[in-house]
């Protein structure tokens, strides 16, 4: 009977005990809840989406090592931990600059309210051929191009960069638009989602040392986008209109339309193989 008093008594203690939440409380939940939300939705479309997946690998692997007692992983990842997020802000800091500017422009909340519905599709047979006889076509009329195919690492920082079309991806669109004397010839053109998402793009240029500097801009920007994504770069010579194609920073010169297609069929399927750098001398002026 003591027994069943006690019970009694640590039931009514917790039951008293239960924090009582009010308005107010929830309020500030949704607050947190929805600023979350918009920092994960801010990062999705950049080179900070991996990173973050990444953060959480790590933290899901600290706090296992905590709960099972794992001493020298808990402080390796502790230590690890305080660092890395200094390193954070310190790497992309432009990111978060970027952020903050929008937000006193009052552009960041709109921005996270469009695209919602956007969803990752494989690249279409069509949107391939389109691609193929364009390149093909610029390839024999000397035009230079600069393509870049949108795989799984967002690029969504370099298309505000550049002019905004949400276009069908069509041959005879990417021939005018990097047609000579053109508003929209000069920089690199983003595909994603089987359409034309940007033109006019500015993409970083790579940094490697063992880089020809007789090799032009174009090739740069496609070699120093490939070492921060996976996307698959196509640019098009405008002394000599090579075809080549960068991917996970290699360089692939002189191709022709049939490897274009396989590499881009193949694309949602498998990773391409990385292949060794070629670094072609002898240009006489830039692309």
């Amino acid at each position: 009977m003591n027994s069943l008093k006690d019970i009694l008594s640590q039931l009514k203690i917790s039951v008293t005990n239960i924090p009582h939440i009010g308005i107010a409380d929830i309020i500030d939940i949704l607050i947190v809840a929805y600023l979350i939300y918009i920092v994960i939705t801010w990062i999705k479309d950049t080179r900070a989406w991996a990173l973050f997946k990444g953060l959480f690998v790590v933290f899901s692997v600290a706090i296992i090592a905590y709960v099972f007692h794992l001493n020298t992983v808990w402080w390796i990842l502790s230590n690890a931990i305080s660092v890395g997020i200094i390193a954070v802000f310190v790497v992309f800091q432009p990111e978060f600059r970027r952020a903050l500017e929008e937000l006193g422009r009052g552009n960041l909340f709109s921005s996270f309210m469009i695209d919602q519905k956007e969803k990752d599709e494989t690249i279409s047979q069509k949107t391939i051929e389109a691609i193929v006889k364009a390149v093909e076509h610029m390839s024999e009329e000397k035009t230079g191009a600069l393509i870049v195919i949108e795989k799984d690492v967002k690029l969504g920082e370099y298309e505000r960069t550049g002019i905004m079309l949400d276009a069908i991806v069509t041959s005879q669109l990417l021939i005018n638009i990097f047609e000579h004397n053109t508003p929209l010839h000069d920089g690199a053109v983003i595909i994603k989602n089987n359409r034309i998402s940007a033109a006019t793009c500015y993409l970083p240029l790579t940094d490697s040392l063992e880089i020809s500097k007789e090799l032009g801009t174009r090739h740069r920007a496609a070699l120093g986008v490939s070492e921060v994504s996976d996307a698959i770069t196509i640019v098009v010579s405008e002394e000599t209109g090579t075809i080549s194609v960068t991917q996970f920073g290699s360089l692939t010169r002189n191709v022709k339309g049939e490897f274009i297609r396989n590499l881009l069929t193949d694309a949602p399927n498998k990773k391409a193989e990385k292949k060794k750098l070629v670094l072609w001398k002898g240009r006489n002026k830039h692309e």
